[in-house]
């Protein structure tokens, strides 16, 4: 097997692992929060062990790590209403949510990058409004606050990526992730007395969320992290972005068997993804001329794989 065969290969199998993520999120008990903190600490917890986060967290100015702590409480509140639609809605819904992600990007990055705005990047915006109403009109009336929250979701990620694309080239990125998911499990240990709370406010797992929370975790984090870190050395920009742009599918199809969500939404909610897909699929063909991917930008955020650019 050719090592660009099996780079794709390696990429189609972490968009699988990372569309998992949120059927494992519906599966999952406990609420939104503790899940989100649980999640966040045994990562960095993992990542502590490979001496390379060592050797890089020594050789960092504390101003750039002051930096990616503040992209880590981006990435925690991207987790925290990410899943906190898929509880109040469903996997396909939240999952829906993130496609809307590189949509906020196009209009965020320039921000943030200082660069000029693309009326192309306009255009996309406009087309996926149609695939929204759609989507708003085919899901029951109790999933509707869901949504609104995953879309917040979505503004989340497109944030924390665009900050991470602008800081890439500074740092070892699993040094990077340790920072940003240790200093989102403080933020989210701060945060939690100040939300709504029945009970403790990070309660302990039992045996079946604990088991599921290291599945999320190890095998749809970190796993799918390393085999991405040596994929993207031998995959080009497009080739990425149009593979990683399959993770709400891969969520969305997962979702029916494991789930039955088919049974919850009709036919409209399909029609709207199609348009949003579309329209998502189409923006890595509008700015082909984007420079190459690199490693980096591969945060340990299983959802919203935004590779960079």
């Amino acid at each position: 097997m050719s090592t660009t065969r099996k780079a794709h290969l390696q990429i189609h199998f972490c968009v699988l692992l990372w569309g998992f993520t949120a059927i494992l999120g519906k599966l999952i008990t406990l609420p939104a929060l503790p899940m989100v903190w649980w999640r966040m600490l045994i990562v960095a917890v993992a990542l502590l062990l490979f001496p390379r986060v060592w050797r890089g967290l020594r050789a960092m100015p504390v101003k750039l790590i002051g930096a990616y702590a503040g992209i880590g409480a981006l990435v925690a509140l991207h987790w925290l209403t990410f899943y906190g639609a898929i509880k109040l809605a469903n996997a396909s819904v939240g999952a829906l949510c993130i496609a809307i992600a590189p949509i906020f990007l196009a209009f965020i990055e320039p921000w943030v990058a200082r660069r000029r705005f693309d009326p192309r990047e306009l255009l996309m915006g406009i087309g996926v409004v149609p695939g929204v109403a759609l989507v708003l009109g085919g899901i029951p009336g109790g999933m509707r606050t869901g949504l609104l929250i995953g879309v917040l979701s979505a503004l989340f990620v497109a944030l924390f990526s665009a900050f991470n694309k602008r800081m890439v080239e500074h740092a070892d990125p699993l040094t990077v992730t340790c920072i940003e998911l240790g200093s989102g499990t403080v933020f989210l240990t701060l945060l939690a007395p100040l939300l709504p709370h029945t009970g403790a406010l990070l309660p302990v797992p039992g045996l079946h969320d604990t088991l599921l929370l290291l599945v999320l975790s190890l095998g749809c984090t970190l796993l799918p992290f390393a085999l991405a870190l040596g994929a993207l050395r031998h995959l080009s920009a497009f080739t990425t972005q149009m593979t990683t742009n399959l993770e709400p599918v891969y969520a969305i199809v997962l979702a029916i068997p494991f789930l039955g969500e088919q049974r919850q939404l009709d036919g409209l909610f399909y029609l709207g993804v199609v348009i949003i897909l579309s329209t998502v699929f189409l923006h890595p063909w509008i700015s082909r001329k984007k420079p190459t991917r690199v490693p980096g930008e591969i945060l340990g955020t299983a959802e919203a794989k935004n590779l960079g650019e």
